[in-house]
């Protein structure tokens, strides 16, 4: 039903280097529901997508800096991934900081792919059932997450997919996380 997500603001959090399409289809997928999506990075301007983490695909327009950013403004949270996206964000405090404030206050999380190292450096995957592109489950399973081998999870708030493939069920499960928010 179209509509349903209307009010409701969800930050997308990528960097140069994200996968085009874990980054379009959610953002899609959300704002047919109604939703405000913004685009939020680590530095203002424009952030290289790729395909497959090799193509470089389009550039998506910042909305904000996550150094401004503030977890009470939002409703939800989306991570794609990309190897390299989320290999900067980890690096960054802000976003460490914002990706935590979501979870303390028990907001929707969505990561896909690669975006699972996000969680995991913010110290958010202890105790939760998750899942990720296999090269991430070691460094979840370290993390102290139980990890499966599934096409969406969620657990806590926290929502995981493996790959592109899964993009229709990650969509569908993050839209209904975030009605019920």
């Amino acid at each position: 039903m179209a509509g349903t997500l209307t009010g409701r603001r969800v930050a997308i959090l990528a960097a140069d280097g994200v996968e085009q399409v874990e980054l379009v289809e959610p953002r899609r997928a959300l704002e047919e529901k109604g939703a405000q999506t913004e685009l939020v990075s680590l530095h203002p301007g424009t952030i290289q997508a790729m395909n497959g983490d090799i193509e470089p695909a389009d550039r998506f327009t910042v909305d904000r800096r996550v150094s401004e950013a503030v977890v009470d403004d939002y409703d939800a949270l989306v991570v794609p991934g990309g190897t390299v996206n989320p290999d900067h964000l980890r690096r960054d405090r802000d976003a460490m900081r914002f990706v935590r404030g979501f979870v303390d206050r028990g907001k929707p999380v969505a990561a896909i792919c690669h975006g699972p190292w996000v969680l995991v450096e913010a110290d958010v995957v202890r105790g939760r059932t998750l899942t990720s592109y296999p090269s991430l489950r070691t460094d979840l399973r370290n993390a102290g997450a139980v990890v499966v081998d599934e096409e969406v999870v969620t657990d806590q708030g926290v929502t995981t997919s493996r790959n592109p493939g899964d993009l229709p069920v990650f969509c569908e499960r993050v839209v209904r996380e975030v009605e019920h928010a």
